[in-house]
């Protein structure tokens, strides 16, 4: 199975941000990405609904007999990976909110996770902060509208500008010194968060770890493709395959992006 793909599913295209980091890490593996935007964002659903389009995407991604699954989105993997390890045969990497590193590192004792709503009220974002972040304040910002504008293409747009400086704003008024990034969507707003942001605060996403963890289980499993050749890369979306295109123009790798009715 070491040559079959990674399969890696997102509510749109915000889970690019991960496979970037992925590919730059295992450039070997060949990837197949699946952007659910037909029902982005997640984070405005129930948690059932969260669930069936996980099931959907990871039923998709088995039928293309991909040897792991990267749930490369934060609020499904909060309210879907333990349901998807207990039931599919094959490894899952999640995405959690990187609580903890900040939680090591802060010296102000105060940390801002700006994030969508799935994630901030869900169980396993909880038990986080209880097990890595009891004796940290913990400042949260539902990040309302953000996804929306990102899977529209409008990351510089003077109307996201706004929108995150409200959300942005207040945090800094309680004085965090760290900003974690609590959606796979939100790393494709960096350039405009330095703006806002003091040089002394941080800002943390999850891509290279969540990369650092996909090398691992698939070398625990003996699932690393050890071919010379760099990896084909497919992208499926059921929306815009030009807007998809456009968030992994960037890299230089043979790759095929194209609609895909699910």
């Amino acid at each position: 199975m070491n040559k079959h793909p990674i399969g890696i599913f997102d509510s749109g295209v915000g889970g690019t941000s991960i496979w970037k980091k992925i590919q730059e890490l295992l450039p070997y593996e060949y990837c197949i990405y699946l952007a659910d935007s037909k029902h982005a964002p997640y984070g405005d659903k129930s948690a059932d609904e969260i669930l069936q389009l996980a099931i959907k995407n990871t039923e998709y991604l088995l039928d293309k007999d991909c040897k792991l699954i990267v749930v490369a989105c934060n609020t499904a993997t909060t309210n879907a990976i333990n349901y998807l390890r207990n039931n599919y045969p094959i490894p899952f990497i999640g995405i959690e909110p990187a609580i903890k590193s900040a939680a090591l590192n802060t010296r102000s004792k105060t940390v801002g996770v700006l994030a969508t709503k799935g994630t901030l009220t869900s169980s396993l974002f909880h038990s986080t902060i209880q097990n890595h972040a009891s004796n940290i304040t913990i400042i949260e910002q539902q990040g309302k509208g953000l996804v929306e504008l990102i899977e529209s293409g409008n990351m510089n747009a003077d109307e996201t500008r706004m929108l995150l400086k409200t959300y942005v704003q207040p945090m800094l008024d309680k004085g965090i010194d760290y900003l974690v990034l609590g959606c796979t969507h939100y790393p494709y707003l960096i350039p405009l968060l330095k703006e806002m942001l003091p040089d002394d605060v941080k800002i943390i996403d999850s891509g290279e770890a969540v990369a650092r963890q996909t090398k691992a289980i698939l070398q625990k499993n003996r699932l690393l493709n050890t071919a010379s050749t760099i990896g084909k890369q497919q992208f499926f979306t059921n929306t815009d395959a030009e807007l998809l295109e456009y968030f992994v123009l960037s890299v230089p790798v043979d790759k095929e992006v194209r609609f895909l009715d699910f």
